[in-house]
């Protein structure tokens, strides 16, 4: 496979795993378990019933899921896209897209990036230097974002040569994307193998400024939401029942209710 350094592809290792069978049951162990399912159905005013997957469905090749597990896919939880920004040894900007990352709050503001790639640009850049800078872009520059994947030579200008403007950070030495309308700069505060001899780590670094653009701060001019707002990658969702796959996509988060009103 081509070596993105792309996160998205990059950042399970590629092992598979032998066929297994697939155990996938109606939820009816036990009369409790089915009368509560049955009961929870009622209540939502559905006649579907859940049903329960242990292991690969016998409609999924594992070898066909690029290092995913296939629970990513059958489950296909959304989660926010990044542009992550640093500078290479050689001073150039390195540009990796990222996704499967949280926040936390524990005396400062932390981003925890569920997968990142040891033998990518990105981890070298932000081991080197020690800091980095998170990026969301929105819906019109994404397909610039994009094209960060194939500009991604180590002399490459990554940044510039996909059409984007690089300007310093403010309190760390890495660059952020002019065109991005949140720019969160970082600290590298540490990492940990997934399993142990991973290829991959989780890494956390703490956020020490952030740089956003002032009609986002007014949810009646721009805002962070909708269309224009936070972007959201769902990953191929597959159903494990039938095989059948999706594309993947590029999802918006809408405002539903506040909490009083529910």
């Amino acid at each position: 496979m081509k070596n993105f350094k792309h996160d998205i592809m990059l950042s399970c290792s590629l092992k598979y795993h032998g066929e297994k069978k697939c155990i996938c049951r109606a939820t009816q162990i036990g009369a409790d378990r089915l009368h509560g399912t049955a009961e929870s159905a009622r209540v939502r005013g559905e006649n579907s019933m859940k049903k329960e997957f242990s292991h690969v469905p016998e409609t999924i090749d594992e070898k066909e899921l690029y290092g995913f597990s296939w629970m990513e896919h059958v489950t296909a939880i959304p989660s926010p896209l990044l542009v992550v920004t640093s500078y290479k040894e050689n001073g150039k900007t390195n540009a990796t897209m990222q996704s499967w990352s949280t926040f936390a709050n524990d005396n400062g503001f932390y981003c925890i990036f569920g997968s990142v790639y040891k033998g990518g640009h990105m981890y070298a850049s932000i081991k080197q230097r020690g800091c980095l800078v998170i990026n969301f872009p929105s819906a019109d520059i994404y397909a610039k974002c994009l094209k960060t994947i194939e500009n991604n030579g180590y002399e490459n200008d990554e940044i510039e040569m996909s059409g984007l403007t690089a300007e310093r950070a403010s309190l760390v030495d890495a660059p952020r994307i002019a065109e991005c309308f949140l720019s969160l700069e970082c600290e590298y505060v540490w990492e940990k193998e997934i399993v142990p001899e991973s290829g991959s780590v989780v890494m956390c670094v703490k956020v020490v400024n952030v740089c956003m653009e002032e009609d986002r701060f007014n949810a009646e001019k721009k805002g962070r939401y909708g269309e224009s707002g936070y972007l959201y990658n769902i990953h191929s969702p597959r159903n494990p029942e039938t095989g059948k796959t999706e594309k993947t996509y590029i999802g918006i988060l809408q405002k539903y209710k506040a909490e009083e009103e529910l």
